[in-house]
């Protein structure tokens, strides 16, 4: 029974500075190279519910947010990423009500100089 194995880079950016080290993925005959796989066998995770990358777009490959079953090849940078503080939706709509308030006032302002 022949292995192969893939040298990849891990990095784990979930706590803080991002954490590169060199990681060998051995894959046994007839097993194909995911994500998934690596995220296994390197000990991070115990499957594809688990709590640690449970919420999508955690991990990905050179800065690609990755799905379980997403090929990966030698050389590979496969990273784990931390979760979003702030949703960025969120905080484009309230920066686009700030601007519409702005304008409101400008134009209320306008107004009144033009009264007096």
């Amino acid at each position: 029974m022949a292995s192969l194995s893939m040298d990849l880079l891990l990095c784990d950016a979930r706590l803080g500075e991002p954490v590169l080290s060199p990681f060998t993925l051995i894959l046994n005959e007839g097993e194909l190279a995911t994500v998934g796989l690596a995220l296994l066998r390197s000990g991070i995770v115990s499957g594809p519910n688990d709590p640690v990358l449970a919420r999508k777009g955690s991990f990905g490959v050179f800065g690609k947010r990755k799905d379980w079953d997403s090929p990966i090849y030698s050389g590979d940078r496969l990273e784990l990423y931390s979760p979003l503080l702030i949703d960025p939706k969120t905080v484009r709509r309230k920066r686009a009500n700030q601007n519409q308030d702005a304008k409101f006032q400008a134009a209320a302002a306008k107004r009144k100089a033009r009264r007096l």
